[in-house]
């Protein structure tokens, strides 16, 4: 259906993530898929979403003088934020056990901001769902972080796997916005592509 409506456009998702890829195939959408290597950093002074808003739009910074008059580009970025701090991918599996183990037993958010640019638009939108784990023992994180890939992931996890599985005791918000794209918004906003 989208794909249809959105014939006239070619779609560039600039990300690598194989769940960001799947879900734009779950759209039915055809896109090219093209990346480029960008220095993922913010300035201090941004909070919450403006970080994942920031780190969005730069990540689509090095195609804009490529783009061509029928082009779509989407570019996203997924933190984690806790205790008044973002939490990015994790650099060591320590790294990502303290990350886990910081939250154990307490709520977290996941926010992920897309952005859409074309030759004379630029748009973000991002989305924020609220992730309550239940208390993990040491041997239950050292199980996920061994056995698992976390070291792709912010705040070193995906809910999908096995922690998500046995650890999400409350979730308030879109499920597949954790995973790294909130499906329905960049929908709803590539449905408004369509009618432009």
């Amino acid at each position: 259906m989208l794909n249809e409506q959105l014939k006239h456009y070619r779609i560039i998702l600039a990300s690598g993530s194989p769940r960001r890829q799947q879900f734009f195939k779950d759209l039915g959408l055809e896109f090219d898929i093209i990346l480029k290597p960008v220095k993922e950093e913010y300035p201090n002074r941004l909070r919450h979403f403006e970080i994942s808003n920031y780190l969005a739009q730069l990540k689509s910074l090095p195609f804009e003088k490529e783009l061509k008059p029928n082009d779509i580009l989407i570019t996203s970025d997924t933190i984690v934020w806790h205790n008044e701090e973002a939490l990015g991918k994790p650099r060591s599996k320590q790294e990502a056990f303290e990350m886990l183990k910081s939250m154990s037993n307490t709520t977290h958010e996941v926010i992920t901001s897309v952005c859409f640019k074309t030759v004379s638009l630029e748009k973000t939108i991002h989305d924020i769902t609220k992730v309550t784990f239940k208390e993990f023992t040491d041997d239950e994180i050292w199980y996920y972080v061994n056995n698992f890939n976390p070291m792709d992931k912010a705040g070193a996890y995906g809910i999908q796997e096995w922690i998500g599985q046995i650890g999400v005791t409350h979730l308030d918000g879109s499920f597949v916005n954790v995973m790294g794209l909130p499906l329905h918004l960049v929908y709803q906003t590539l449905l408004k592509f369509s009618t432009e």
